[in-house]
């Protein structure tokens, strides 16, 4: 079995961080040691960071590929080997692509390319055509007349490792402001005050008829195959109560403070984007991930829409909250690998899998060098 030494490292674990050695053997973390080593033919690091390989559990990264114009299908085996790349690229060694399933854009993007991603995903794994592991998160959306038929077709998916319950209804969640939800639904293309009324009038009597059967029928079959559950965009006390009392074990995106402060006092897992924290604040005018990180209320960052948010997120949490860098890298490595179950990642220690990646600081940013899966070049 190929041994590699890695020295002059500084190595971020779970706890501490510190100027040290790391023995790999195949796929594994055979040994981390502080100081140096008179091994030969180790490799010198020259003070470079030494990380764990992050863990995305929710990116819609795949989704630029797929469509990388309005009405423009790519490919989705070309679109998921690029995503692919530049999740290697962004230091990503495990990847749960988050494919929405319902079709609640009326035969849009998503409702056309929710079943060849998948397929996709597969047929690449299978062809050994991918850098680092791709795994799948179902995002439902409750609201959708549809959701439990396609939610049925891949509750037994061999790849499934999170589903999470959704509900993108104007007037609500992460749509509260109406002004925002249009200009966002008018990305592809402008409506009429006529055609915007109608758009939220059908979407809202869609909700009132389909949302709380959905929502209880995705719940129910995700626990009896012990899948792990998200609710997404939770905005007041009373949707962290509901989700508390599903079971539902995270919170993806919190809008509001007081929805994240009861997620805290339920011990759910939040969950905030990279993009709002590197931009300064959230796109559709909710709460700042730098206000809950400052207020101790954040556990996991997703890259979201931008991979590269990743890691600058976790560097960016020590400028703007004072974390100390392993608590901060926690929240890109350790911490979303063990929330859906991932325990044998993570975090580098002896006996786990030598997924890892190199990053030195330029123009203030840090930049991925290498990234090794399961001890294999990546990137």
């Amino acid at each position: 079995m190929t041994q590699r030494i890695i020295k002059n490292a500084r190595i971020v674990t779970a706890k501490e961080e510190f100027t040290g050695c790391m023995v790999i053997e195949g796929p594994n973390i055979q040994s981390i040691d502080s100081g140096d080593t008179s091994v030969a033919s180790a490799e010198d690091w020259a003070g470079d960071w030494l990380l764990p390989g992050l863990v995305e559990l929710h990116t819609d990264n795949l989704e630029k590929h797929l469509v990388p114009r309005p009405g423009v299908l790519w490919n989705a085996h070309s679109a998921t080997v690029m995503h692919d790349a530049l999740c290697a690229a962004a230091g990503i060694t495990t990847v749960l692509d988050s494919i929405v399933i319902g079709d609640m854009d009326r035969g849009g993007a998503r409702s056309q390319t929710q079943h060849v991603s998948i397929q996709a995903l597969h047929e690449c794994r299978g062809e050994g055509l991918l850098r680092v592991e791709h795994l799948l998160h179902l995002r439902c959306e409750i609201s959708a007349p549809d959701i439990v038929e396609v939610f049925e077709r891949y509750a037994d998916d061999s790849l499934l490792e999170l589903v999470s319950v959704m509900d993108h209804t104007p007037g609500q969640r992460q749509w509260r402001d109406l002004s925002k939800y249009r200009r966002y639904s008018e990305r592809y293309g402008r409506f009429d005050d006529a055609q915007y009324e109608a758009l939220v009038a059908e979407l809202t009597a869609h909700q009132l008829r389909y949302a709380i059967p959905n929502r209880a029928a995705v719940i129910a079959a995700s626990h009896a195959r012990g899948l792990p559950l998200a609710s997404h965009d939770d905005t007041e006390v009373g949707h962290v109560e509901q989700a508390s009392e599903e079971n539902i074990a995270i919170s993806e995106f919190p809008t509001t403070v007081a929805a994240a402060q009861a997620a805290r006092d339920a011990g759910i897992a939040i969950v905030m984007g990279g993009p709002n924290l590197v931009k300064g604040g959230s796109h559709s005018g909710n709460v700042s991930a730098a206000e809950l990180a400052r207020l101790d209320l954040l556990d996991i960052f997703s890259s979201d829409y931008v991979p590269a948010s990743l890691l600058q997120s976790a560097f960016l949490l020590c400028e703007t909250a004072g974390w100390s860098l392993p608590k901060a890298v926690n929240t890109v490595t350790r911490n979303p690998a063990h929330a859906i179950g991932l325990t044998d990642r993570g975090e580098l220690a002896p006996g786990l899998r030598a997924d890892l990646i190199r990053v030195r600081k330029s123009g203030g940013m840090p930049i991925v060098r290498g990234a090794w899966h399961l001890g294999e070049r990546a990137f």
